[in-house]
C-alpha cells in the first residue's frame, strides 16, 4: 500500500496527504489567519470583509472561504458581505445571490426541456424512416 502523497495546492511542496488538503506548514498558517481574523472580528463587530482583510492581512478570497466553509460566523456581523461567484454582488449566504441562482435554475430546466425535444423529434425522425421503408418495401412485392 502506497502513501497518499500530494503537492500543496498553497506553496507548492510535496507532503503526505491526510485529512488537510495543504501542507502541515500552510495549515499552521491558515489557522493563524483563522485565528487572526475572529479576534479582530470579536473585537469590531461592525466591520466590513475589506477592513477585516486591511486589519489582518487575510485576503478578501481566504475570508470568504473561512465564511463558506463555516468556520466563521456572519451571523451577528451586519456589514459583512462576500462576493456573489457569478456576478459579484454582495450576498450573505451560498455562494451565488438569487437572481443568478434562479437564472442557473432557468437555464437547467430549458436545457432539459431542450433535449427532452430534441429526443421526441428523434424519435418522431426514426418513426418516420420505418414508414417509409416499410411503404417502400410493400411496393416492391
Amino acid at each position: 500500500m502506497g502513501m497518499n502523497v500530494a503537492n500543496c495546492p498553497r506553496c507548492g511542496k510535496i507532503f503526505v496527504k491526510g485529512f488537510a488538503e495543504v501542507c502541515p506548514n500552510c495549515l499552521k498558517d491558515l489557522e493563524q489567519q483563522y485565528d487572526k481574523c475572529l479576534k479582530h472580528l470579536r473585537e469590531n463587530k461592525g466591520t466590513n470583509i475589506n477592513d477585516l482583510s486591511d486589519a489582518t492581512g487575510v485576503s478578501i478570497k481566504q475570508i470568504t472561504k473561512f465564511i463558506r466553509d463555516g468556520r466563521i460566523s456572519i451571523m451577528h456581523a451586519p456589514n459583512m458581505f462576500y462576493s456573489c461567484e457569478v456576478c459579484g454582488t454582495q450576498i450573505r449566504e451560498n455562494t451565488i445571490c438569487e437572481p443568478c441562482r434562479m437564472k442557473l435554475v432557468k437555464d437547467v430546466r430549458n436545457n432539459s426541456e431542450d433535449e427532452r425535444r430534441r429526443m421526441e423529434q428523434e424519435k418522431k425522425d426514426t418513426q418516420m424512416s420505418f414508414k417509409i421503408k416499410e411503404r417502400l418495401q410493400d411496393r416492391h412485392e
